[in-house]
């Protein structure tokens, strides 16, 4: 029976998909929901998987762009199975180990003569043959009796005199050659993924009027924090606490406080979500990818922190679905990771805000009068200046740094927990 590999659709509004790679060769035996190619789309990649065991016939090359439900291949499930390889390896075992007894012998002779010869070249070098004597010293050797070796042996200690020595005989030292030139290129065709990625990053600055305003943020607390209490979370949680949950929790409690920073622009209307979906850029090897976490106003820090390396790790490993990059209200990038000192992140359409982190730098500020060294941490914040006025932007930046500054803050709404003790706040 003669099953269609049919290209499957990665989404909504996806039309075509390129084969990235092809797992398997044309005419290799397969076995069922094994991954065969690697789909790419302009939005995600995926997997075709094998409906059924048998033999692949392939019809699309790789590179090549089709339609979503094309015909990519066929599987004739009547095919029988080809033997297992042990058997294989074990014929091929047997074959190598089938040497007559008189050729083993000989064999045997020669390995043990070149090992002599070995050991003999390794001696002389020892005994000092590729030491230069000088007649006279030669001459003196003779007479007491002494080897190369028995001089060599008898130096108490190396001097500069002999490292000049050594220094001067430029005739026996081998000098490193250089790599050579070279004025070669590589060319490779841009993925669809790279192709949508530019579009979108062009349209945005085309279509909006975004701005940057620029803070900085004394990571001493978090990272206080994290020291303190990283082995009993990671214990509980199977992770250690990362810097980004505790911004995505701080953007989260910030974002409540001004709703103008997560809202977007549709059509001639304003829409403000009454949730937060964060989106957390992350870098993989075809590109930059944005999983959405959603609705991190209902999620403690660990759950933000859990739902993060579980997304990262499927944008990495290529597995992460269209759905689970589509939509979000607000978005965060970590330009730190890579060294960066300060950027002006880009915006991720529709959204109208992001944050970008930076390296964390110890540098002097003043604190209460005192220069003191702190873990500084500059932040960026991008906005779309049509609908988030500079108030807003600027205040939703200092909230964002007051609750990095004082996380208990981020249990209280960002009040003062005292004060709340108190009745004062």
């Amino acid at each position: 029976m003669i099953t269609e590999l049919k290209i499957p659709s990665p989404g909504e509004s996806v039309t075509e998909v390129e084969i990235a790679a092809w797992l398997v060769k044309d005419g290799d035996y397969v076995e069922k929901d094994q991954e065969l190619a690697e789909l790419e789309s302009d939005k995600a990649t995926l997997a075709l998987v094998a409906p059924e065991a048998g033999r692949i016939k392939i019809l699309v090359q790789e590179g090549e762009t089709v339609k979503v439900a094309t015909v990519a291949g066929t599987i004739d499930s009547s095919a029988t199975k080809p033997p297992v390889l042990k058997q294989e390896r074990d014929a091929g075992k047997k074959k190598v180990t089938e040497v007559p007894e008189k050729s083993r012998e000989k064999n045997k002779q020669t390995l043990l003569q070149d090992s002599q010869k070995e050991g003999s070249a390794k001696k002389s070098v020892i005994s000092g043959s590729s030491v230069k004597i000088t007649p006279l010293a030669k001459k003196m050797m003779e007479e007491n009796g002494l080897s190369a070796d028995d001089i060599i042996n008898g130096l108490k200690k190396i001097t500069t005199k002999e490292v000049n020595l050594v220094l001067s005989a430029g005739k026996d030292r081998t000098v490193k050659q250089s790599k050579p030139l070279t004025r070669e290129m590589q060319r490779s065709k841009i993925s669809q993924l790279r192709k949508k990625l530019s579009q979108r990053l062009v349209a945005v600055k085309n279509e909006t009027a975004m701005l940057t305003t620029f803070n900085e943020v004394d990571m001493s607390a978090v990272i206080a924090l994290r020291k303190k209490y990283q082995k009993q979370f990671q214990e509980k949680f199977g992770v250690k606490p990362g810097f980004m949950s505790f911004f995505a929790k701080a953007v989260t409690q910030a974002l409540n406080l001004f709703p103008a920073v997560n809202s977007m622009i549709e059509g001639e209307d304003i829409v403000t979500p009454g949730f937060v979906d964060i989106c957390i850029a992350v870098q993989t090897d075809k590109g930059l990818m944005v999983p959405v976490i959603r609705n991190t106003e209902s999620l403690t820090l660990p759950e933000i922190e859990l739902k993060i390396a579980e997304m990262a790790e499927k944008a990495r490993s290529f597995k992460i679905t269209v759905d689970e990059m589509t939509g979000g209200t607000f978005t965060i990038t970590n330009g730190g990771v890579f060294g960066s000192m300060l950027s002006t992140p880009l915006i991720n359409p529709p959204q109208s805000a992001i944050l970008g982190m930076h390296n964390i730098v110890e540098r002097p500020v003043a604190v209460d009068g005192r220069i003191e060294i702190r873990p500084m941490m500059y932040l960026a914040l991008s906005y779309d200046h049509r609908i988030i006025d500079g108030r807003d932007s600027v205040s939703f930046l200092v909230k964002v740094k007051e609750f990095i500054e004082s996380p208990l803050k981020m249990m209280a709404d960002g009040r003062d927990l005292e004060l709340v003790l108190l009745g004062l706040g």
